[in-house]
């Protein structure tokens, strides 16, 4: 792209201000009245026209002012959008919530969904934090109905996994209390990998629940993260550009499927972010047709070799990038800190 004057970044960061701000074309003479600017509308006009021709805006009508096109946002993200500042009082509160439950995962995260989209005003997601390797902590074999019977299997870090078995024949719940101890007792702390290599003396019911318990364990270190926590959809919906659009039902149907947004983040954040560092995918970067109205702010948090989880925000591709990637970045960081504090073990 070609480089533009500082005049012509001014405008170009008035003209997606007020875009944002009002999701209608913006023209030269409503500029120069808004910001009581120092030029007159024909030299606004100028400008504008320039930046149109060199990609950064589009009109939508010839009769139209102009709204930004991809490219002016990134260029506006990259060079030109100045950071929000979250209050201290925000900053406070919002610590002090967090801090009350920090030694709950599950509700970190489901908090954390909520804050996001609260502050952002859009759609908010995050997911649980996810151990690189998973690592065994306690073992439960619970009777069910008859044959049945339902396994938990808990890894260091908090992490949840169930799945029911059907044995051979009825085992007595004392029976299955007691294999489930004895494996948590010599399992504890140990990756798949570290379990495949014991040489243990076991019964028949215990042979069986050591290959699920690897099994499990394979797959856990498998997956790209934790369970996806959503939250803010309605914020999305209520926007201009996706009141009853077929825009706003590609999107919907995204955020209601997991998988979907599971493949959003193993392509983009996942697969090259660092922790505590900011993405912003403009119109979803190509990730996803059904999102490429939307645009994404995505960070890692957590402990590289410990733990990591993803939280973000999607909404409309006029957002706030500002205010958005503020609050993505200081949640980002708090994270990382429960992160540290409570699952490093």
């Amino acid at each position: 792209m070609n480089e533009l004057t500082d005049r012509q970044r001014f405008i170009l960061s008035l003209v997606i201000h007020e875009y944002i701000n009002s999701a209608a074309p913006v023209g030269s003479q409503h500029m120069v009245e808004q910001y009581h600017l120092d030029m007159s509308s024909a030299t606004v006009r100028n400008e504008l026209a320039e930046l149109t021709s060199l990609g950064y805006l589009q009109q939508p009508h010839p009769s139209a002012g102009r709204v930004p096109t991809e490219d002016g946002y990134r260029l506006f993200v990259g060079n030109l959008v100045t950071r929000s500042v979250i209050p201290e009082t925000v900053r406070r509160t919002i610590s002090h919530q967090f801090y009350q439950m920090r030694q709950d995962v599950e509700q970190w995260t489901r908090l954390a969904a909520s804050v996001l989209a609260h502050q952002s005003r859009a759609a908010s997601l995050v997911t649980a934090p996810h151990h690189d390797q998973a690592r065994f902590k306690h073992l439960e074999l619970i009777a069910s109905h008859g044959r049945q019977v339902l396994m938990v299997l808990v890894t260091v870090g908090g992490e949840i996994f169930q799945r029911f078995i059907t044995l051979d024949e009825p085992v007595p719940q004392s029976q299955l209390s007691a294999s489930a101890d004895r494996l948590t007792s010599l399992l504890g702390g140990k990756t798949f990998k570290e379990i495949q290599a014991l040489v243990l003396e076991l019964n028949a019911l215990e042979v069986d629940m050591l290959e699920i318990v690897v099994d499990e364990m394979q797959q856990a270190d498998s997956l790209v993260s934790g369970e996806i926590i959503l939250d803010g959809f309605t914020n999305v919906l209520a926007e201009p550009e996706f009141s009853g659009s077929e825009e706003a039902r590609r999107a919907l149907r995204v955020l209601e499927e997991k998988p979907l947004l599971q493949g959003l983040l193993s392509e983009s954040v996942l697969r090259g972010s660092t922790v505590g560092g900011v993405q912003v995918l403009i119109g979803c970067e190509g990730v996803m047709d059904a999102l490429s109205q939307c645009s994404v702010v995505l960070a890692r948090y957590g402990t590289p070799g410990l733990a990591t989880g993803t939280l973000g925000v999607l909404g409309p591709m006029r957002m706030s990038y500002g205010r958005t990637i503020s609050i993505v970045r200081f949640l980002s960081d708090l994270l990382s800190d429960l992160v540290n504090e409570n699952l490093n073990e």
